[in-house]
């Protein structure tokens, strides 16, 4: 049974938990730019610190969730977790070093198709989309690239970096997926708990086959991976998976897209980086594809069946 069937409607506190997630993964960007680090090095810390802030609570109060995800009952739910955590990685392993390989500005607009993705595999699932949602996907997604400046190479470096930029954009909808299907019966710390893990577990495999420096980094750096724990992993990351309890995932691959002027506007703030003029176009752009999809979204809600009511987090399960 698809996610949306039974998925409660939002809440202020769901709504809430989505406004502070969009300015905390606003953060990231800025400060990856301003951390000394590789990208991949970065990507591993911040999940593995995540995991160490989470751990102890999550096994304090969901011994039991974890017990029925070990359990024949909960191994489908356990087994989302650990894609979910996969898709992450490769997400992070493709998108990051794209950045390297094109201009940052052709990354950042590639890996905004996550919402097409997005809306291609709710369809797979069985679940169509309104128009009114692919015209919103659609414009928003126009506006992410014209925001960004994108100018696709042609060098063959180049192309290689669009064809990851691409990827990464195709994993965090994975990713995404995924965590809806998760968290339909995973309250949002076991959840992230296992998903940043097995997430981190990949990205040490990676760094070490590839020679990825991880330590001897400055007090800067660490003071940057530590912000990036807190904002874009914690309070971002983990925000919008708590969301995917009561927002549709296409919803929420659009609502990431507001992460673009967010970045620029802390990058304007605090590295003195003003927006060109027809990044404002794209901007403003983005937020009525934004304002579509939502919209559009939440009255093709209203017109279907009511959803089951469920709690407002999910109940462990039972073996």
């Amino acid at each position: 049974m698809p996610p949306s069937s039974h998925r409660p409607p939002p809440d202020p506190l769901t709504t809430g938990a989505v406004g502070l997630a969009v300015v905390a993964v606003s953060s990231s960007a800025p400060l990856i730019a301003y951390a000394a680090a590789p990208a991949l090095a970065i990507a591993f810390w911040r999940n593995l610190l995540a995991v160490a802030v989470l751990s102890p609570f999550s096994l304090a109060r969901r011994r039991a969730e974890f017990r029925a995800l070990a359990g024949r009952a909960g191994r489908r739910e356990g087994l989302y977790c650990v894609l979910s955590g996969v898709a992450l990685a490769a997400h992070f392993a493709t998108w990051m070093p794209s950045a390297q390989l094109t201009s940052v500005a052709t990354a950042t607009a590639l890996v905004a198709t996550q919402p097409v993705w997005q809306g291609l595999i709710a369809r797979a699932q069985g679940r169509g989309l309104p128009p009114v949602v692919w015209i919103g996907i659609a414009v928003a997604v126009g506006g992410a690239v014209i925001a960004t400046g994108a100018d696709v190479g042609i060098s063959g470096r180049a192309v290689v970096g669009d064809l990851l930029a691409l990827t990464g954009g195709l994993f965090a909808a994975v990713y995404t997926a995924f965590g809806e299907r998760a968290r339909a019966s995973i309250s949002t710390t076991t959840y992230t708990t296992i998903c940043y893990g097995i997430c981190a577990l990949i990205l040490l495999v990676v760094c070490l086959l590839g020679g990825v420096r991880m330590t001897g980094f400055d007090g800067r750096t660490w003071l940057a991976i530590l912000a990036l724990v807190a904002g874009a992993q914690l309070l971002g990351h983990s925000m919008f998976n708590y969301a995917l309890r009561r927002i549709p995932a296409t919803t929420v691959s659009v609502l990431i897209l507001l992460e673009v002027p967010g970045a620029a506007l802390l990058g304007w703030v605090w590295l003195g980086q003003l927006p060109r003029p027809y990044a404002l176009l794209g901007m403003a752009l983005l937020l009525v594809g934004v304002a579509v999809v939502v919209l559009g979204g939440a009255r093709a809600g209203r017109r279907a069946t009511p959803p089951t009511p469920l709690p407002a987090d999910a109940a462990p399960l039972k073996d």
